[in-house]
């Protein structure tokens, strides 16, 4: 009895390139576009001459004191504003997780007059932009500031309010579409056993949402901590500062500007974003796509 050894036909380049090859290709391309900016400003930051016009050419010089200089000059406190800027970013990460979490259950769980119309009314609100929200949030930080000096100018605290109630809208609509995927019948189990609606959410729910919770959080702790606009409106003293409003200090003089100072701290700026989205990242595909399917 004779077999048959059957030899694969390998396939020419045109075949491969044709099949497989253009993605990689493409995959290539884009990589090379996405990491040229962040190479340019590493770059920049090892560059102490502190003009972008001498960092040009990658890594031709490499030095280490504009990451020195950061931490040195007591007019710009730069490890105050890295504190501040992890400070209110966490804390309006966790508040507007939570704060969104029970509202999306709200609307998604229960029945009650004027729920549809709440649920557009938050659409349409996030419709106008925070830029013209900000002559209204500096008069009525100021006035509260004199009833409530917490909540004033200049105080991080009504800062972290301002991004609580500008993002409450976007979190809940969001969540809001992630929590319908959620089985009803999980509910209503759990009511049989005698559990209430608190019980419910912060003990079954919150756990079967979890890839929501941390996409939210990611992105709420990147608007806050890359805001500029409203930070600076609100925050004024130079300790009180976050980093995109200090960090703008170093190059808003027109003959004193230090493009490599400046690229250092958005080096170090950007290292809790990475690693907070390094850290949730295995949740961060499932919450945007799980949460668009109703």
């Amino acid at each position: 009895m004779t077999t048959l050894k059957l030899t694969p036909t390998r396939r020419t380049f045109g075949q491969w390139f044709a099949a497989t090859g253009w993605r990689h290709l493409i995959g290539v391309a884009l990589v090379i576009y996405s990491a040229f900016p962040l190479l340019y400003v590493l770059s920049a930051s090892l560059n102490s001459e502190g003009t972008l016009l001498s960092s040009n050419g990658l890594f031709q010089a490499v030095s280490l004191d504009s990451y020195v200089e950061l931490f040195q000059n007591p007019q710009r406190p730069f490890a105050a504003w890295f504190v501040n800027t992890l400070f209110i970013g966490l804390t309006t990460s966790v508040a507007s997780v939570l704060l969104g979490a029970m509202a999306a259950y709200s609307f998604s769980r229960m029945r009650f007059r004027g729920r549809r119309f709440g649920l557009v009314s938050l659409l349409v609100v996030q419709i106008f932009p925070q830029l013209l929200a900000v002559v209204a949030i500096f008069i009525l930080l100021t006035t509260l500031g004199d009833v409530f000096p917490i909540l004033g100018i200049d105080n991080q605290i009504a800062l972290i309010m301002v991004y609580l109630g500008g993002a409450l809208g976007m979190n809940t609509y969001l969540m809001y579409g992630f929590f319908n995927t959620v089985p009803v019948e999980i509910d209503e189990a759990a009511k049989i056993d005698g559990a209430g609606h608190a019980r419910i959410f912060f003990t079954i729910i919150l756990r079967l949402v979890a890839p929501i919770l941390a996409v939210v959080s990611l992105l709420s702790f990147i608007g806050t901590t890359s805001d500029f606009v409203i930070a600076s409106v609100v925050l004024v003293s130079p300790e009180n500062q976050t980093l995109a409003v200090g960090l703008f200090q170093y190059v808003s003089e027109e003959f004193t500007s230090n493009w490599s100072v400046f690229a250092a701290g958005a080096v170090l700026a950007a290292i809790p974003v990475m690693a907070l989205f390094l850290f949730l990242q295995k949740y961060i595909v499932g919450g945007l796509t799980a949460g668009s399917v109703k």
